[in-house]
């Protein structure tokens, strides 16, 4: 699957899958930006052995720039948030890392607490034992879904509440990485369960908001309609 911005041939390649929120947060950074970049599909359950070069931990996404090589693993980052930190460098404006130095601390920051707390409670304990779970022939795992849901979520919710309480964007005024990171990473549970958030309003008017940009919306789309062929309808966590 190639997933291209432009008629001409783009120096970025990102290899991964539209269904990895990394692969959405790389893509939702290009698009900001306005920067030409493909997408090109790699199965990181059986990935080829090129891949496996360029990837040391075996982990989507990688990104190319064919401006650097073609081929080989000349030209490649891996991890999100260095392939994001790259951009920004090559494509510094408009600058989604914020030009004050506590204020690009403090994005970088919750890009970090993002990628790790609520990647992995919503990840590993809701969207793989559901999505993981039905793509293998197996019943969904409902039960630690929901467990995670009620249990392992509401601090990371309400921390991310708190954080976004009386503001638009997370820090500063204007878009960063670390909305950007919060709702990639946020709408992982939203592709195969009800996103119910209440009870966190501040949280819940920052997704709103952000998933109606083109930069989250488009990367998403093509993620749902992968994970619709598989789960029709969403899950009722409560």
């Amino acid at each position: 699957m190639t997933d291209s911005q432009s008629d001409t041939q783009a120096d970025l390649v990102i290899y991964g899958s539209p269904v990895s929120p990394f692969v959405r947060k790389v893509a939702a950074v290009c698009i900001e930006k306005d920067v030409p970049f493909e997408i090109e599909a790699v199965n990181v359950f059986d990935p080829p052995q090129w891949f496996r070069d360029i990837s040391p931990m075996k982990r989507i996404p990688v990104l190319r720039d064919r401006s650097i090589a073609s081929e080989g693993t000349g030209g490649t980052i891996a991890d999100s948030s260095a392939i994001c930190a790259y951009i920004e460098r090559k494509h510094p404006e408009p600058s989604l890392y914020c030009s004050d130095p506590f204020a690009h601390g403090r994005a970088l920051m919750m890009e970090e607490y993002v990628d790790t707390t609520l990647a992995a409670s919503g990840g590993l304990g809701i969207f793989r034992p559901i999505f993981f779970s039905i793509n293998q022939g197996k019943e969904p795992d409902i039960a630690k879904a929901r467990t995670t849901w009620a249990d392992g979520l509401p601090p990371i919710f309400s921390f991310l509440d708190k954080e976004l309480e009386e503001r638009t964007f997370c820090v500063e005024d204007s878009v960063s990485i670390a909305d950007i990171s919060i709702t990639t990473v946020l709408m992982q549970i939203a592709l195969v369960a009800e996103m119910k958030l209440d009870d966190y309003p501040s949280l819940a008017a920052h997704y709103d908001m952000m998933r109606e940009r083109p930069s989250i919306s488009g990367p998403y789309r093509k993620a749902d309609r992968m994970i619709r062929k598989a789960l029709p309808e969403h899950i009722d966590l409560t």
